[in-house]
């Protein structure tokens, strides 16, 4: 995991951003009427999420469509997991 994926999920806005395409994917319009920021705002917060690989986007004509980045998230959760679970190292299962 990189250090750019830590930096995405540093923001609110952005964890709020994938928590909405956590439920299906969206365009980028209706991700952006879910915020009171302007659209040069929300599209820095769509290039940082795209630059960590933890959304991907889709473009159909002049729409943008966003999806969750599934893989992305498995590696984080193993990392984590790697990080916080427990420790197995000279410990014998019972």
């Amino acid at each position: 995991m990189s250090d750019k994926v830590l930096k995405a999920l540093a923001d609110p806005t952005r964890r709020r951003i994938l928590k909405l395409l956590n439920e299906g994917d969206l365009t980028a319009g209706q991700i952006a009427d879910q915020f009171e920021v302007t659209a040069p705002t929300v599209s820095h917060h769509f290039n940082v999420l795209k630059d960590a690989e933890l959304v991907s986007a889709t473009r159909n004509g002049t729409q943008i469509t966003y999806s969750l980045n599934t893989t992305a998230f498995q590696d984080l959760l193993t990392l984590l997991m790697d990080v916080f679970g427990p420790e197995r190292k000279g410990q014998e299962e019972t």
